[in-house]
Parts: structure tokens; sequence; C-alpha cells
């Protein structure tokens, strides 16, 4: 291990890892020396990430539960980012798409993380990082789904990190607002036809009323924390939120 491979011989799981912060994650990972397993439901995105980052693609999606239980999660960090977002009143919300989005980001972390602590105990090294939001600290109207989720992957998380000190495993959060990804991009295209203001007025009038630094994170941005979270000098960091919200939770 050099001080500029820190991660080399660390096998590291990426989920979502085809686009946005997931890909930003493998790219960085990879880049500190991680061998790196993309996963992803789209198998052509997931072969091309693995590609340029000499990884490996698994194609799976989350939402099948009897399919997470079947990976390989011999893994060193396991990288929780897989999502979606759903925007309705709570009296109009599906209540199907509210069982799949706790699917998807509570249950199928909870299930990597059941599979994936075995191997990392027995190392004596392990890093989860959870990819939350500033909704798992802060509500909003019309993402009850959403919020919900990422207050419970918060919680999981804790109790991650409190059940793996002993062994050497940390587990955290990383608490990003809006960052620059294609699901982003596209409630932007969204609100600004539903508002009659440009792009930029809905990013810094609607989306980031709340921040202090209006402007979207970049998925870079995500990845250099994770990758810090990883990275020997955070050894000491468990059980916590690194928010990265420009300034939404100092009000």
């Amino acid at each position: 291990m050099t001080i500029n491979a820190p991660l080399r011989g660390r096998r590291a799981l990426i989920t979502g890892g085809a686009s946005g912060i997931g890909r930003a994650c493998a790219v960085r990972l990879a880049e500190a020396g991680a061998d790196v397993v993309v996963l992803d439901r789209d198998a052509g995105a997931a072969q091309a990430v693995a590609t340029e980052v000499g990884g490996t693609p698994v194609v799976a999606d989350l939402s099948d539960l009897a399919s997470v239980d079947g990976l390989d999660l011999a893994v060193d960090i396991l990288v929780n980012n897989a999502g979606l977002q759903h925007v309705a009143p709570l009296v109009e919300f599906p209540v199907e798409r509210f069982s799949y989005i706790l699917r998807l980001m509570v249950e199928a972390p909870f299930r990597l993380v059941r599979g994936a602590l075995p191997h990392m105990v027995e190392q004596g090294w392990g890093r989860v990082v959870n990819i939350s939001s500033i909704h798992g600290l802060r509500a909003s109207p019309y993402k009850s789904a959403y919020v919900t989720a990422k207050h419970g992957l918060e919680g999981l998380s804790k109790v991650i990190a409190l059940e793996g000190a002993e062994h050497g495993v940390t587990s955290n959060c990383v608490n990003p607002a809006y960052v620059r990804t294609p699901l982003v991009e596209g409630q932007i295209a969204d609100q600004a036809r539903a508002h009659g203001l440009s792009t930029d007025q809905v990013v810094e009038q609607v989306m980031l009323a709340p921040a202090a630094v209006k402007r979207l994170i970049e998925p870079a941005e995500v990845a250099e924390t994770v990758a810090w979270l990883c990275s020997p000098s955070a050894a000491s960091v468990t059980g916590t939120s690194v928010v990265m919200d420009g300034g939404w939770s100092a009000r």
C-alpha cells in the first residue's frame, strides 16, 4: 500500500455505480487503488464504467431482494448509492411506489451490509458509506417516501457503526443537497416548464431556496468525500453524517 494508492488491495462495491454519484465514486475509488465492482441494473452502462475504471460490472435490480441475497459480498468497501425519487402529496402517493422506494433504499442496503459484514469482520477492516441526502436530516413536502427512506438509512448507518467499531468497520452517511446528476437535471427541466423560469432560476429560487450556496454540487465533490471516509485519516470517523448542503441545515 502506498500513499498514492491507499485503497490498493481493497475491493469496493458501489450500487447505482453506472451514472451520477455512483460513477464518480467508481472513478475516485479506482484512482485510490481499489478494485471496483460497479453494480447497476443498466448492463451497458455498468460495463462502460467498469471498463473505464478497470473494474467489474454486476447487473442486478436491488428492488429484487432475492437477487441481493445472491450477490458476492466479499467486499471491503460498500457504497450504498442506488436510489430514486417520486414526488406527490401524501394522500396521492402510490402505495406500491412507497414500498418500492423503501425496499430499494433501506431494505436492500440492510441486506447488502448484512452480507458484507462477515468478510469485513474477518479482515478486521471495512468501510460502509451510505449516500444519504440533506433529506436524511430535513424534510420537504411531497417527498414522503424519499425522506422516510433517507431517515431510515441514517439510523441503519449508526447501528452499523456501533456494531462494527470493535472490528475495524466504520459506517457513515454523506448528505449532499442537490447534486448535478441526470435525475436532478430532469427535475430542473420539469420545474422550469412548470414555473415558467429559466433553469438557473429554478436552481436558485426553487430547488436551493433553503440553501446559502446557490449552486448544484458536482458528483466528483461527493466522491471525494466518500474517498476520504475510506482513507486511513478517517479511521475514527464513524456513526456520523458528513453534510454537504451549502448551508441548508444552518437555518
